[in-house]
């Protein structure tokens, strides 16, 4: 296992051990390479770790006397800068990302340099260039296997035959997230070419059904509009998702303003206020720049109309063919790949202007100086985009086909599509948004503005099975919605408020509560993932849910008691699973404490004292809240009773806030010599960007310059100081 199936992943410090279907690939491969000279591919779904296994295959083949030459095969395109990384890490330049093939054709030749790791691109020119070709001809007939870490891409169909005719004796295997069936075949240089055609017998499978079961992977919410949309539809969903395929119609002003308001009306929602990122694909170079434009203008609207609204942070990038009419939409719609490099002729003018004038806004705002002068400069532009993207700096990134295989990017989650896709096409898009990242992530959001329901269902089919939908796709709202009332419904049935729950005197009538209650809280959870949702939906009111939660936790509490308890009866209670963890994932922020605050005005002085507890307790509870407590406590005791019946406590809680915030500053300027000024400029950068200050940025708050081994030390102290006051007076306060 530790020999064999651990990598060494330099970037992260760490030992990487695989997981049990990449082992398995693996041996099947190896043992593949011991019995037969005939190719075989690995069918492992997209985001399961397909570059890990490929790229461990390699390493273990390389050691097999009877192999002379392994070559591990990449697109240049996934071959990013940490990429290349992590392989230099294993044999020092062994990477060599620029677009010269002399490199590559050096270490072919050396008898030394078993392992060999490539780009398909220059492979391919390494064996049709004759320079190249006559110093690579002793290796003809030698045993060379050759691992592709993606069966498919937009050169490979050429690339395949180059390498058969030129290596005689060579194996190959390549690694797929969605193979090519004789339903979703492309047409390659004129011939239909399978998975199966190019790489003969599937050696290994693990499909998105497996990878979401064993949680490797996300489910898809898909958010359909218009006449998919089961709940709530609207006039706007009708302009959204318009089911004819006319281009009038579908690239309308009208259609497209509308389109680009509701991302802006729901983007923080899909994307947990910014936490995470998003991809927009569309259908033409056309589409896109109108619609980039149309993201400007509306932005610079509302920012017009609320000082205080935060623009998101969109940036593009396409490609284009010499004289090609930008209006033209992908002639196949299982997506035309798009590389990383500029065409030799200067293509319409329009597009390279309008490319030009994007990368301008770009540099302007990360401070950059990246071009599209020629292909190695688009290539940086390119990367840098991979990056900021990861790094959660750019909020949506506006696409043709770029990014849509082979990106990997966990902070992205939320892929909004105005064009159409199919078949591998659709898997591919929508898997750029399932990495798994921590608990707040729980699915991949799809936000089509096309009909794609019929095109998904059938892209699932083909790739796991027919029955796969329930598991690879989240149910739609109001399914969810219709459960919720009938869970709602049999919880009134046994109480029909909260103050019933303390009737029930019988073990049985309150484990037929807990279970009616828990199942109502799966619901609700579950339902709060959702853009149509709302506290409308739920019935009843929200306190009313809150107070029957008291009573849950009540019965657990005596539950509990009871088993620490000697003397207890066997009770039917103790084996039930209340599943706390429902309880913590419910919304609590700033707003909703103030709900409950504003409601005390009404409240007898016994109830007064009871919420202010029962507030209190959320507080210390949640993580998010836990450093305001103080601050919250502090309103409470001193601004709460004040308070007139017709006073807006939101508007009163800020202007306390904003008070207590400036003291806070002045006082952290006072007590650690710092300049208000420069401090100012860091909490309103920090409430744009959502970036933390620089080490360089904390040197220029100091109003006396420290001493350089006493800089590390201050720089802490001063960085812990900050922390406090973002936790304290701007993070979590998302529900004022």
């Amino acid at each position: 296992m530790i020999t064999h199936y651990t990598v060494l992943k330099e970037t992260a410090k760490c030992l990487m051990v695989m997981r049990p279907y990449q082992m398995y690939a693996c041996e099947a491969i190896i043992e593949h390479v011991q019995a037969s000279a005939r190719n075989g591919y690995i069918w492992h779904t997209t985001g399961s770790g397909k570059t890990l296994t490929s790229f461990k295959a390699s390493q273990v083949i390389m050691g097999m006397a009877e192999i002379d030459k392994v070559i591990f095969v990449v697109d240049r395109r996934d071959l990013d800068d940490q990429t290349a990384r992590e392989f230099n890490a294993f044999k020092k330049d062994s990477v060599d990302t620029t677009n010269n093939t002399r490199t590559l054709v050096s270490q072919l030749i050396d008898t030394d340099t078993k392992l060999v790791l490539t780009t398909i691109q220059k492979l391919n020119t390494a064996i049709t260039q004759e320079n190249h070709m006559a110093k690579l001809a002793h290796l003809q007939d030698k045993r060379v296997i050759f691992i592709f870490d993606e069966c498919h891409r937009s050169q490979f169909g050429e690339t395949h035959r180059n390498i058969r005719k030129f290596f005689r004796n060579s194996q190959l295997f390549g690694f797929t997230g969605t193979p090519i069936f004789a339903e979703n075949v492309n047409m390659t240089m004129g011939i239909e070419q399978t998975t199966e055609m190019l790489f003969d017998e599937c050696l290994h499978k693990y499909v998105i059904v497996d990878a979401i079961r064993d949680e490797n992977v996300l489910r898809f919410s898909v958010e359909y509009l218009g006449e998919n949309r089961t709940v709530n539809p609207s006039h706007n969903d009708a302009i959204l998702t318009q089911p004819t395929e006319s281009k009038a119609v579908l690239e309308s002003e009208t259609r497209l303003s509308q389109v680009v308001d509701y991302i802006l009306d729901y983007h923080d929602a899909k994307t947990a206020h910014r936490e995470f990122t998003a991809l927009f694909c569309v259908g033409s170079v056309e589409l896109l720049i109108r619609y980039y434009h149309l993201f400007k203008i509306k932005q610079a609207e509302r920012q017009r109309q609320n000082p205080h609204y935060r623009p998101l942070k969109i940036a593009t990038i396409f490609t284009y063919a010499p004289n090609e009419p930008l209006d033209k939409e992908s002639a196949s719609d299982m997506l035309d790949e798009e590389d990383v490099v500029l065409p030799e002729a200067k293509g319409s003018s329009s597009s390279r202007d309008h490319l030009d004038q994007f990368i301008l806004d770009y540099n302007r705002d990360f401070k950059t100086n990246q071009s599209a002068k020629d292909s190695d400069s688009f290539r940086n532009y390119y990367v840098d985009i991979a990056e900021r993207v990861k790094n959660r700096e750019i909020d949506i990134l506006l696409v043709v086909n770029m990014f849509l295989t082979g990106f990997d990017s966990p902070p992205l989650n939320t892929l909004y599509v105005d064009k159409n896709l199919r078949y591998h096409g659709l898997i591919q898009a929508f898997s750029r948004t399932n990495r798994i990242l921590g608990d707040k992530k729980k699915q991949g959001n799809i936000v089509p503005f096309r009909n794609l329901k019929q095109n998904t269902d059938d892209a699932i089919r083909l790739f796991s099975n027919k029955n796969a939908k329930t598991i690879v796709l989240v149910q739609p709202y109001n399914e969810y919605l219709i459960d919720y009332r009938e869970k709602l419904q049999a919880l009134l049935d046994i109480a029909e408020n909260p103050a019933a729950v303390d009737l029930l005197y019988t073990d049985e009538e309150k484990e037929a509560f807990v279970k009616a209650y828990r199942d109502v809280l799966r619901l609700r959870n579950i339902m709060n993932t959702f853009i149509e949702h709302s506290d409308d939906n739920l019935v009843v009111p929200v306190q009313m849910l809150e107070d029957f939660k008291s009573k849950y936790l009540d019965i657990y509490d005596s539950v509990r008691r009871n088993q620490q308890s000697d003397t207890t009866q066997p009770s039917s209670l103790t084996d039930i699973d209340f599943e706390l963890s429902l309880i913590h994932r419910d919304d609590i922020n700033v707003g909703y404490i103030l709900r409950l605050l504003g409601e005390m005005r009404d409240m007898p002085d016994d109830k007064k004292a009871e919420r202010k507890k029962q507030v209190l307790d959320i507080i210390s509870g949640d993580t998010r809240l836990r450093s305001k407590q103080g601050l919250i406590q502090q309103f409470i005791e001193n601004d709460l009773s004040r308070l007139k019946q017709d006073d807006d406590i939101q508007q009163i809680f800020q202007t306390y806030l904003d008070t207590e915030k400036q003291k806070a500053i002045d006082e952290m300027c006072e007590r650690e010599s710092l300049k208000p000024d420069v401090i100012r400029r860091m909490i309103e950068k920090y409430l744009f960007e959502g970036r933390f200050p620089r080490t360089e940025e904390m040197s220029e708050a100091l109003i006396y310059p420290p001493k350089i081994l006493q800089r590390k030390k201050i720089f802490e102290h001063v960085n812990q100081k900050l922390k406090i006051f973002f936790d304290t007076f701007i993070d979590g306060l998302e529900g004022l």
